[in-house]
């Protein structure tokens, strides 16, 4: 094609006023050409294509319907490995005839190039796969292709068992333990579940909100110690730590000595707990039986069924009747509950 006929661009359909900025398709049939800024391939990768010889760039309709820059640029990195393996080939077939011909002398990288010229495009070849396999760890390493868990912090208040997150009270910007809390006789034998009205949270700025508010009830109105609960359940997903595995709670009259009381944050009536809720009450009790604080064989128990409440409400209670080591036991105390 004359270079005084005006051209126009494959993809933009604009005027290639400028020969310097135009590049054409390597396809004899096809002759066609495009804007370099056109082909989405990038200055390193157009200098590449200036530089190695035997690598000539085609157009998207030669390339069978390639559409995109990143296709364009898998295409011209699989066509630099292939001739770089070309070239290896070659550079190996020559040194064989050198040591037959004149071993003394040093054959060329490639016979068609001079010398300087063979050695910068294999240097160019390999320095550009390089960066494209760094780039790759990159990519696997922000993505969290290696397996590391989410849930994975470096928050002192955090603590991560597994799949399991426990908000320390500090965490959740709780108050201090106020004098000295009774200890329990580990392993205890009973957990009995409980919820906290008035809503369900589903964020961990919500949901250690209501441990809060929940926190300045039994402390402030009550006079406790600490909150009542030895754990919260969330609706995120998290556990908020109360007063944990090793101290008495005041959740359940008469049973607070023998047993971890655990709440679920909301209320349960007429809505269910979200699933990763129930997941995270089931992981908190496994884990209580593998660190010794609960006996294998503890009871699972509903506070309405031994004292004079509804709770948990009554969608939250079938579905803990489902879970392992359920204690079917219905006694009706005419005291108030959380007394301590």
């Amino acid at each position: 094609m004359s270079r005084n006929t005006l051209e126009i661009c494959l993809k933009c359909h604009g005027i290639i006023a400028d020969n310097d900025r135009r590049i054409e398709c390597d396809n004899g049939f096809c002759a066609r050409s495009c804007h370099r800024k056109c082909t989405e391939l990038s200055e390193d990768q157009l200098k590449v294509l200036e530089t190695v010889p035997n690598l000539r760039w085609k157009c998207d309709t030669c390339l069978n319907g390639v559409q995109t820059g990143a296709q364009m640029s898998k295409w011209l990195e699989k066509s630099l490995r292939e001739h770089e393996k070309r070239l290896e080939i070659l550079e190996e077939g020559l040194v064989k005839r050198s040591k037959h011909e004149d071993p003394a002398q040093t054959p060329p990288i490639c016979p068609f190039l001079p010398n300087t010229v063979g050695r910068k495009a294999v240097t160019v070849t390999v320095v550009f796969v390089t960066l494209t396999f760094l780039l790759g760890i990159v990519l696997a390493t922000t993505t969290n292709l290696f397996g590391k868990t989410l849930n994975q912090t470096n928050d002192p208040e955090v603590h991560v068992d597994g799949k399991l997150v426990v908000i320390s009270i500090k965490g959740w910007g709780g108050m201090p333990t106020r004098g000295k809390l009774e200890t329990l006789n580990l392993p205890v034998s009973k957990v009995i579940i409980s919820e906290t009205p008035p809503e369900m949270c589903k964020t961990q700025e919500s949901c250690s909100y209501w441990t809060r508010v929940t926190q300045s009830r039994h402390m402030d109105t009550f006079n406790w110690g600490q909150i009542g609960y030895n754990f919260l359940v969330g609706g995120d997903g998290r556990i908020y730590e109360g007063r944990g595995w090793n101290y008495m709670g005041a959740h359940t009259r008469d049973n607070n000595n023998n047993s971890i009381g655990i709440s679920f944050l909301g209320t349960f009536r007429r809505q269910e707990p979200t699933q990763k809720s129930l997941e995270a009450c089931q992981l908190l009790i496994a884990q209580g039986v593998r660190l010794k604080k609960l006996r294998p064989d503890y009871q699972l128990l509903g506070h309405r069924q031994i004292t004079g409440t509804l709770m948990p409400g009554e969608e939250l209670y079938r579905i803990i009747q489902t879970w392992n080591n359920w204690y079917n036991l219905t006694k009706t105390w005419p005291d108030l509950h959380m007394t301590q």
